[in-house]
């Protein structure tokens, strides 16, 4: 029976000789590759939410974030009512900033490991002084007294549980100790309270006050500026800081052994006042707050999700060389072999996430790259059948990593770098391929 002339084999036939034919089935194989590549996407932010859920619990146990916003004076007034000819009382709270308050301090970061995990958390030493000075009055309308025995001192701290030490307060030459609870929940949510004493007697003087703060936390320390001058320097032995807030900091040096910074805030970049009554300023207080994060450099899961999304530009440069090597040498190859090569680039994602979570990005990413280079670079022998040509092949996608690899480093200029690295791979792909004739090309059986 002859077979020469069936449809099988002149479908097949005209596979390997139609280079349309071809081209469009090594885009069809293309985009179906990106279904793996997108599948890898889904990966990476898995493996980055699992991170942050391992974060989040261990920040739970040692301490969240922490927000120092205080000490704030308060004294109770009552305010004389009358309804309904019936007469009723009502308190109200009268809140007083400090004039100057100046906060110096040292933040110690450490490395917590779960898993193959790492969370950065840290402990702090806050020396907090500055004064009060009493030389206002309250809206009188109404006013039946001012309790000025009742007076005391907010500290806000967001979680209590990064308190180390007892809290005493030295106010006016005198030692006060802290207790637990905001008694102004509607202004300042979670914090200590401290009873003060002889306020009245103090009127229209300065009150000096200072305490120190034992305190730890979790990524970031956070200060709300609530003097009329409020200063606030820190030191740390973290080299990656990230500033954050609504305030930068005035001076800053970064270096390999660590930083420092240091704030200074008036009561005119700000909007509250330095007394108020009720709480009606707690949402310009959080607004006002500022700090420092305590950042791991550049997430690994970051640069590998950036790369990934390379992934369409890495498949199709590569099986651009393969096409080339096909219609220009004469070589045969099935679209079998470009899914095999195109599956070996696919892999090189999982390999770069997998091993960055227990190394280091850089490292990673060039033992990925070496593995699958190598391994494309070797099953191109057998499929050219000429050093030469795998030998540009390696040359090509050794390239194509190198160029990725920039890009990610240089994340600021990332859509730059991508941006020309195209414009230069798609000039040189029209120049050499610029002589070719392709309706009267065809891959020949050699």
């Amino acid at each position: 029976m002859n077979t020469e002339n069936t449809p099988m084999l002149r479908a097949n036939s005209l596979l390997k000789n139609s280079v349309m034919l071809k081209l469009i089935t090594i885009t069809i194989l293309m985009l179906l590759l990106l279904i793996p590549a997108s599948m890898i996407k889904s990966i990476i932010q898995e493996r980055e939410q699992l991170n942050n859920e391992t974060t989040n619990e261990v920040s739970s146990k040692w301490a969240e974030e922490q927000l120092v916003n205080g000490p704030i004076l308060t004294i109770p007034l009552t305010y004389e009512y009358e309804q309904e000819d019936k007469k009723y009382l009502t308190t109200k709270y009268w809140h007083i900033l400090p004039e100057n308050l100046d906060i110096d301090g040292n933040v110690t970061p450490e490395k917590l490991k779960r898993g193959i995990y790492e969370v950065v958390v840290y402990k702090s030493k806050l020396n907090v002084s500055g004064d009060f000075i009493i030389n206002q009055k309250p809206d009188q309308q109404n006013l039946k007294a001012i309790k000025y025995d009742q007076a005391f001192l907010t500290i806000g701290i967001y979680d209590l549980r990064g308190i180390k030490n007892q809290i005493k307060l030295n106010w006016n030459g005198k030692d006060l100790k802290a207790k637990p609870g905001s008694i102004i929940p509607d202004l300042i949510y979670s914090g200590v309270t401290i009873s003060v004493p002889n306020v009245k007697e103090l009127l229209s003087q300065t009150i000096d006050f200072n305490f120190s703060l034992d305190l730890q936390g979790s990524r970031n320390l956070s200060f709300t500026p609530l003097g009329n001058t409020t200063v606030v320097n820190l030191k740390s032995p973290w080299p990656s800081p990230s500033f954050d807030g609504n305030f930068l900091p005035d001076e800053r040096e970064i270096t390999e052994e660590g930083f420092t910074a240091s704030w200074s805030v008036l009561q005119l970049n700000r909007n509250y006042p330095q007394s108020w009554i009720g709480g009606s300023h707690k949402e310009n207080l959080e607004y006002s707050a500022f700090g420092v994060n305590l950042i791991l450099p550049l997430d690994d899961y970051q640069k590998s999700y950036r790369s990934a999304k390379y992934a369409a530009m890495s498949i199709a440069l590569t099986f651009l060389i393969f096409f080339l090597v096909e219609v220009l040498n004469k070589r045969k190859i099935h679209p079998f072999q470009y899914a095999l090569v195109g599956l070996a680039l696919c892999l090189f994602y999982v390999l770069l996430v997998s091993i960055s979570e227990h190394s280091n990005f850089n490292f990673a990413y060039g033992v990925s790259t070496l593995g699958v280079v190598t391994m494309i670079s070797l099953y191109s022998l057998s499929v050219f059948k000429k050093i030469k040509l795998s030998m540009l092949l390696l040359a090509t996608i050794t390239a194509i990593y190198g160029f990725l690899f920039v890009t990610l480093q240089l994340a600021d200029y990332a859509l730059l770098m991508g941006s020309l690295g195209l414009t230069v791979i798609l000039g040189l792909t029209m120049y050499f391929t610029r002589n070719i004739n392709w309706y009267q090309l065809n891959i020949e059986t050699e």
